[in-house]
């Protein structure tokens, strides 16, 4: 067998289990047997109908399915194959009449709804049961018996009740509210959501503003650490005293006692020893002589 050949088989082969895969998310969603107040068909009877929803987000087509009311004959009434509009659309419903008679159409079964009984959606392989529904033989008068979702996101129907008959819509989806609608009855001024917009908003700007404010400043230097203040400790204090009764007028000993101090509480050069505070002597360009001379030409 040649490879492109190999290639079409198992892209069919994968396609068909696609296929298949999608068939399990259809579901009979409603039911209910003809009556006076029922919907009519499209030859103006009261004709017994099912109602089938596409639960995926994919569109689906259902062709070649099939609907029965008898476990012993799964193959009772097939939808054809011939038909390109047996298809659902994501979270979209199909009316199928069970009007006894399917050579009247496409969506016409060869069976009425049995009172007290179930209706069976087959897959296309005629075997797998996909899903059911069962009639309550004391469903009221007028009354659809009804799947609705369980959970918000719609994948669950367990929730089966009789209900008003809502036939090519999703059941319970009128009553629904969305969450613009309850807002719109919450807020019906837009107050709220404006005054929240501008919260966030403003919010934002002042994060903002402060990490820029504050990097900007650490950046620049603006946030250096200053240098710590030391207590003067019973030393320095010894150290000052002494200073003071040695200096006998002599002005240059205040002075340098004052820089040594100025130097000592802002942790500046000095000495650390006991009882004394002195000042480290540091080079300073005043005593470079060469800068202190200025080169001269003379012309003789």
């Amino acid at each position: 067998m040649s490879k492109p050949v190999l290639s079409i088989l198992l892209c069919l082969l994968f396609c068909s289990g696609l296929h298949s895969q999608n068939l399990s998310d259809l579901i009979i969603s409603e039911a209910m047997p003809g009556c006076p107040g029922s919907i009519t068909d499209d030859y103006g009877n009261n004709s017994d109908w099912i109602e089938i929803f596409n639960t995926s987000q994919g569109t689906v087509n259902f062709a070649g399915c099939f609907l029965t009311d008898d476990l012993s004959n799964l193959r009772k009434s097939q939808i054809t194959k011939d038909d390109r509009s047996t298809k659902i659309g994501p979270r979209q419903v199909v009316l199928l009449y069970a009007a006894g008679n399917s050579a009247l159409g496409t969506y016409y079964l060869n069976f009425t709804l049995p009172v007290g009984g179930t209706v069976y959606l087959v897959s296309n392989d005629g075997r797998t049961i996909i899903d059911s529904l069962k009639i309550p033989a004391t469903l009221p008068e007028g009354m659809s018996i009804s799947k609705f979702a369980h959970d918000n996101k719609e994948l669950l129907f367990d929730d089966i009740h009789p209900s008003s008959p809502s036939p090519r819509s999703l059941n319970g989806r009128h009553e629904q509210k969305t969450k613009s609608q309850i807002m719109k009855e919450t807020d019906p001024h837009g107050w709220i959501l404006t005054l929240i917009a501008v919260s966030v908003v403003f919010s934002a700007l002042l994060i903002l503003f402060l990490i820029y404010n504050l990097s900007g400043n650490i950046f620049t230097g603006k946030y250096k650490r200053r240098p710590g203040h030391h207590k003067a400790d019973d030393e320095t204090a010894a150290a000052i005293a002494m200073a003071l009764e040695l200096a006998s007028g002599d002005d240059a000993v205040p002075a340098a006692i004052a820089m040594a101090l100025h130097l000592y509480s802002d942790d500046g050069a000095h000495d650390i020893e006991p009882g004394f505070i002195t000042i480290q002597d540091k080079p300073s360009a005043w005593r470079n002589k060469n800068l202190m001379f200025r080169k001269t030409t003379r012309k003789i």
